[in-house]
């Protein structure tokens, strides 16, 4: 057995036998069914009823507000000004609308207001704000002799029958379901980088503070030690996904079997039944026509090269110091081209999946691997995802060589911070 394999065997070992390992592994899973469950119902939870007043001096527009679930309004008109500011203040109501008398409908434009202690909410300013609009038009219509009624009866609501040039029914929301697959697999990809790279770091900072990585590198090559940390690590993480996955698929199971979470059940029904069962039809079988097949096997692609390429310089930083406090000042730049690569991604594929922001950064190796995987369910033109993945790999390459020379000098020493300075040092060496 070869000595890579060697390491790459202990160091899987060692990281599947650790205690935390093995209680997060099973732990997790019921974690996040315990957070989805705690969000679920706090959404289902009814928001307290906010109060609000309406001061309406011209009568016009107080029989307009109708109350719902999360308001509730009131004619206060005949209670004086002052005393209902103060009542703001007691909290006894949410807030106030005082509406003035105007002798032209134009006046109004300007002159409403609405007095509260804390600042309304957009969507709250929005729906008053478009109930007062389509009272003063609709008066305005009626004073100048126009038929409103007449208006109501003309008007035609158009729903967009969408299908493709080859005469296929498509539905609406297409793009955004491609986004959200393409997110989800860029944001799992960085968490995936940024949890077992950093357990490659630690592991590093571990065995050279105590001082095993002076007997194992006297018979192994540092960069054998550290592809071998790089790949064993790797494995316990496809492990502890793979485990995630049966967990996830025997919770699935067993709350069909407790709760009766089946198809056929009426509430089911009924809501298919709300939601148009056609609709349902047409966006699972738009869903079935992407790329899945070609999502996953990119997606594990450019995993391995995204995670080789930071797994590098997690390892070559852990080399580099003595314990996990002073690795901060070199996280940074090895976090931001991460970062960068999910809101670049997000905010350019969801307007544009091949502009050429989008573009340019699917071919930079450091962002490639998110804001490809977010651009392949749009369709990308083969040529380009294999000058990604050439320039991906390429680059590991180069960063593993770098990364590998760090890595041979700071194994060794102690007691010393090292800055940007002396690293560039130890590459000259």
């Amino acid at each position: 057995m070869s000595i890579l394999s060697l390491i790459i065997k202990r160091e899987f070992i060692s990281k599947v036998r650790n205690k935390s390992f093995i209680i997060m592994t099973f732990v997790s899973p019921l974690i996040f069914v315990a957070v989805a469950v705690l969000i679920g119902y706090l959404s289902s939870l009814k928001t307290d009823i906010k109060h609000i007043g309406i001061h309406d001096e011209s009568g016009l527009f107080v029989k307009e507000f109708k109350s719902d679930e999360s308001y509730k309004y009131h004619d206060v008109s005949k209670i004086e000004t002052k005393v209902l500011k103060d009542s703001v203040s007691q909290a006894n109501y949410e807030g106030i609308l005082f509406i003035p008398n105007k002798n032209e409908l134009k006046d109004y434009e300007k002159s409403i207001e609405y007095v509260s202690d804390d600042s309304p909410s957009l969507g709250f300013i929005a729906k008053v704000e478009s109930i007062l609009s389509e009272k003063l038009t609709r008066q305005n219509m009626n004073n100048r002799g126009v038929d409103t009624l007449v208006l109501d009866q003309s008007r035609i609501d158009v729903t967009m029958h969408l299908t493709k040039a080859s005469g296929e029914e498509t539905v609406k929301g297409l793009n955004e379901m491609k986004v959200i697959i393409g997110i989800g697999c860029g944001y799992l990809l960085m968490m995936f980088i940024i949890i077992y790279g950093n357990m490659v770091m630690r592991s590093v900072i571990e065995e050279k503070t105590n001082r095993i990585i002076e007997i194992i590198i006297s018979s192994v090559r540092p960069i054998q030690l550290m592809m071998g940390k790089i790949i064993g690590t790797t494995f316990a993480g496809i492990l502890q996904f793979l485990i995630w996955a049966v967990v996830g698929i025997i919770l699935l199971v067993v709350a069909n079997t407790v709760f009766g979470l089946n198809t056929s059940s009426p509430s089911t029904e009924l809501a298919l039944e709300a939601s148009k069962v056609e609709d349902v039809k047409l966006y699972i079988t738009e869903f079935l026509k992407l790329p899945l097949l070609s999502l996953a096997l990119y997606f594990i692609i450019y995993f391995i090269g995204g995670y080789f390429l930071y797994s590098s310089l997690y390892a070559a930083i852990g080399a580099a110091v003595d314990n996990e406090t002073d690795t901060q000042q070199f996280m940074f730049p090895v976090i931001m081209p991460l970062m960068l690569g999910v809101y670049i991604g997000f905010f350019t594929v969801i307007n544009e999946p091949h502009g050429t922001v989008a573009t340019i950064f699917s071919m930079i190796p450091f962002t490639s691997p998110i804001v490809m995987l977010m651009r392949i369910p749009f369709g990308v033109p083969f040529y380009q995802i294999a000058i990604s993945i050439a320039l991906l790999f390429a680059t590991f390459i180069g960063i593993v060589w770098v990364a590998s020379k760090i890595y041979r000098v700071g194994i060794l020493m102690y007691g010393k911070k090292p800055t940007w300075k002396e690293l560039l040092k130890w590459l000259k060496y």
